[in-house]
């Protein structure tokens, strides 16, 4: 036949979107054209296809080779397309018997030598291809990648002959089903390993049974990034979809899979000098950022405040919406980054201030000035901020018989996390509008206590609610039906950060 059409994949931000790659032999001068939108990486596949092909005992056509990648309108990039445009030749020239590669869509990156070589977002393109009952031949070492994909059916491409033999029926392919890794928690850290530091575990509760953000304030060595470590070990695994998801964002990130903590929601520590893209995404061709790769788990930052304030700035509306747009002139993206914020700061630029051995010696100014490279729009969207002080050495040397496991306190939220989603479909922090005054509807005394509060405080719109979410957290921790006086007491004594900074150096009652 003298045209033939063989099935791939694009991939564009997060989606994969279908490519129908179609070949057309015609009569005329020796010449190979590549059109469809394609980038430079996928026009010179013409040379490697043809070095394929002709290595591994095959003709290449004579006369002109028409290569179209369909839509024409859609972005094509990577080796991605290498294989399914062999195979369209081939099937063009009548090497391959027609209708041979029906409902099957291909991948794969063609060395010179006809060998098949490994690809970007192959979940994507599995997932995508299992909803519409495709099946999948991608290369070896992306296999295990798309078997992740329960119901997808796969086969494996080692080199351009097998796939020959595959379409002349010599030497089918095997095909396998992909199933989801079974769900086996492994827990790495465990909070009854921090001694002492009751606010700030129980601050760590909250935050994890409402999907609440959180900031830990106070001196190097008191165990801030440590409890921030452990907050990963109380969250409930994620589910077969969630899973799905975080796993493909590494891979479009180009980032390993590991099946073996395939339900293990992700932690993500970047350090302070990381850029506003390292965080969000970005590039010419847009690609997920540490938010991104947080997705249904935590992005922690320590040293909060030196931070570029560009780099933190960015995080505002992710941190409100639950994804991000990058857009380029040429390209647009958008990504996912629902995820559970959590930071850790000095209370000033030495980090000693309120130091009971007098260390610190900064200034009312230099620690005003410290506390404000956070914009107070930033803070408004932190739902707590707690203080982690220095314990004594002999508590950190006496065995807590009493300090609850992390497996303890992750029933109890997987139990309200339960309630949570059967009451209002998402976690006490993803409530809006009027599902707030719906959910968080306080007794009269509660509701007359936090006016009270927020007339005194100043609170934002946004900061009201967000106490309020705070506090239907901690009923639900309770077993309570109705928020009240304690629930909101209680939220409000985990917002440190809406009192006076100190006005003099050591005084650590007014941080």
């Amino acid at each position: 036949m003298a045209m033939a059409t063989v099935l791939s994949r694009a991939q564009h931000g997060m989606e994969a979107p279908l490519v129908r790659v179609e070949c057309d032999l015609g009569v005329g001068l020796p010449r190979v054209s590549i059109v469809g939108l394609a980038e430079a990486v996928v026009k010179e596949s013409r040379d490697r296809v043809r070095a394929a092909i002709e290595n591994c005992r095959f003709v290449w056509p004579e006369g002109r080779v028409t290569v179209n990648l369909s839509p024409a309108d859609l972005p094509k990039d990577g080796g991605r397309y290498d294989l399914p445009i062999a195979l369209a030749i081939l099937l063009a020239s009548g090497q391959l018997p027609a209708e041979s590669l029906r409902d099957c869509e291909f991948y794969g990156e063609l060395s010179l030598s006809g060998e098949v070589q490994s690809m970007q977002g192959t979940l994507l393109a599995a997932v995508a291809a299992a909803r519409v009952n495709h099946s999948v031949i991608v290369p070896r070492a992306n296999v295990a990648e798309a078997a992740l994909v329960t119901g997808c059916r796969i086969a494996i491409a080692s080199n351009l002959p097998d796939m020959v033999n595959h379409a002349t029926g010599k030497a089918p392919l095997h095909f396998i089903i992909g199933a989801a890794p079974p769900c086996a928690r492994v827990l790495e850290a465990d909070l009854c390993e921090v001694r002492g530091q009751q606010i700030a575990k129980r601050a760590l509760e909250v935050a994890a049974a409402g999907a609440h953000s959180l900031l830990f304030i106070g001196p190097p060595g008191t165990g801030k990034s440590m409890l921030a470590q452990r907050l990963p070990g109380l969250l409930p695994p994620m589910s077969e979809d969630e899973a799905l998801e975080v796993a493909a964002v590494r891979s479009v990130a180009r980032l390993p899979i590991d099946t073996a903590r395939w339900r293990t929601r992700p932690f993500r520590s970047p350090h302070h000098s990381a850029s506003s893209v390292a965080l969000v995404g970005g590039g010419s061709r847009p690609r997920p950022g540490e938010i991104s790769l947080a997705h249904h788990g935590v992005l922690f930052l320590d040293e909060l405040p030196e931070y570029e304030r560009t780099a933190l700035e960015v995080l505002r509306e992710p941190l409100e919406t639950g994804v991000i747009t990058i857009s380029r002139a040429a390209h647009q993206a958008e990504f996912p980054a629902s995820f559970q914020f959590v930071a850790a700061m000095n209370p000033c630029p030495c980090g000693y201030l309120g130091d009971e051995r007098g260390l610190c010696h900064c200034t009312a100014e230099q620690v005003r000035r410290y506390r404000t490279r956070l914009s107070g729009p930033l803070i408004d969207r932190l739902d707590l901020h707690v203080e982690v002080l220095r314990i004594p050495h002999q508590l950190l040397r006496a065995e807590d018989a009493t300090a609850e496991t992390s497996a303890t306190i992750a029933a109890r939220v997987a139990r309200v996390r339960e309630l949570q989603l059967t009451r209002q479909g998402c976690t006490n922090a993803r409530l809006k509008g009027r599902d707030i005054d719906r959910v968080c509807h306080p007794t009269s005394r509660g509701r007359q206590f936090l006016d009270r509060a927020s007339n005194k405080l100043g609170f934002s719109a946004r900061a009201y609610h967000r106490v309020l979410k705070v506090a239907r957290t901690i009923a639900d921790l309770a077993g309570a039906s109705d928020i009240d006086t304690p629930h909101i007491s209680e939220a409000l004594s985990l917002r440190k950060l809406d009192r006076t900074v100190p006005a003099m150096t050591g005084d650590s009652s007014r941080v």
